[in-house]
């Protein structure tokens, strides 16, 4: 036997093969979810398989992918992360009114836009690691000083903007592909290589999958907890610099329930909110489980309320499916 052949004989050793399949292996329910949702809308609307709503689609879920990033990561160390619908609101608000107000060039703005993210993200991740506190309520508490700095930064009405520079953020193309999409790719592309290649990626899953063993084989666990914060609410301001641009104008109001679908498309993709598990493959599929559902809903002309209801129905199927995944593999 060739070694090419031994090598192919075991598929899970393959570099890519490997992954893909222990990816279905282990989430076989949203996958046959995807697979029925997929089929259904495909013989229901004659529009689903369009490239126009395809791109569409892809053009949608940028702004969770971008957000579910953070999310996930956090959810990985046995976090999480509930303040970056607000930050969303809030670096987009800054980076309009610096350009407006203030005068300063588009590249500025938005350089002070994604400061303000990562400064809210490092706030969040400081106290989380030096106080102990619950992350579950630093950032909720963040989410609603977000809010409200966002309402202050606007003086509490929308921020209109008029500057084709900044609008082609939001709204330009390479090629066919939407800018939106191809900030997303780079963010996922990013999150990969940390996790997957890195040092400081086999820290993240040691701080999940047990902090006490890490802190003492030496990691420095304030340390990864900071960082993975900074870098979600640095995402979260991607998101919050792309969707401003596209609407051209700072929105205070924007980004309520964001991070829920962030929290959904994080689980859905197969991260446990015990730690330790997560996978940007997965956090893909979970996105586009309820992008391709909330376009389908749209293409049924499905009343926007029921939309909310469907998403909350599917967070708790996915939550329950992995508890009892965790369940039965204690036993």
């Amino acid at each position: 036997m060739s070694d090419n052949a031994k090598f192919y004989e075991n598929w899970e050793d393959h570099i890519v093969l490997g992954p893909l399949v222990n990816y279905f292996r282990t989430n076989v329910g949203i996958m046959a979810a995807f697979t029925i949702l997929f089929v259904a809308l495909c013989f229901t609307t004659p529009y689903f398989l369009t490239v126009d709503n395809w791109i569409n689609v892809l053009r949608q879920i940028s702004l969770n992918i971008c957000l579910a990033v953070g999310v996930m990561t956090a959810i990985i160390i046995n976090g999480i992360d509930l303040s970056g619908g607000a930050t969303v609101a809030l670096s987009g608000c800054v980076a309009v009114q610096c350009i407006v107000m203030f005068g300063l060039p588009v590249w500025a703005g938005v350089v002070v836009g994604l400061f303000v993210g990562a400064l809210v993200g490092a706030f969040n991740g400081s106290i989380i690691a030096f106080t102990g506190m619950p992350p579950f309520i630093v950032t909720l508490a963040t989410q609603n000083i977000c809010r409200g700095a966002a309402y202050l930064v606007a003086f509490g009405q929308p921020i209109r903007i008029k500057n084709e520079t900044f609008e082609v953020i939001g709204t330009g193309y390479l090629g066919p592909i939407p800018y939106p999409v191809i900030y997303a790719t780079v963010i996922l592309i990013f999150c990969w290589f940390v996790l997957s290649k890195t040092r400081f990626g086999r820290k993240i899953y040691a701080v999940g999958g047990n902090r006490e063993a890490a802190r003492f084989s030496g990691i420095k666990t304030w340390q990864v907890e900071l960082l993975v914060y900074t870098f979600s609410g640095l995402f979260a301001a991607v998101g919050g610099i792309m969707l401003t641009a596209r609407m051209a104008s700072g929105q205070p109001a924007v980004g309520i329930s964001y991070e829920t679908d962030a929290v959904a498309a994080s689980v859905l993709g197969g991260a446990s909110f015990t730690g330790g598990v997560g996978t940007v493959g997965g956090l893909v599929i979970g996105a586009l489980v309820l992008g391709i559902l909330s376009n389908g809903l749209n293409l049924l002309r499905v009343n926007s309320f029921w939309q909310y209801v469907a998403k909350g129905v599917v967070i708790i199927i996915a939550v329950y499916i992995d508890m009892f995944r965790k369940r039965k593999q204690r036993f």
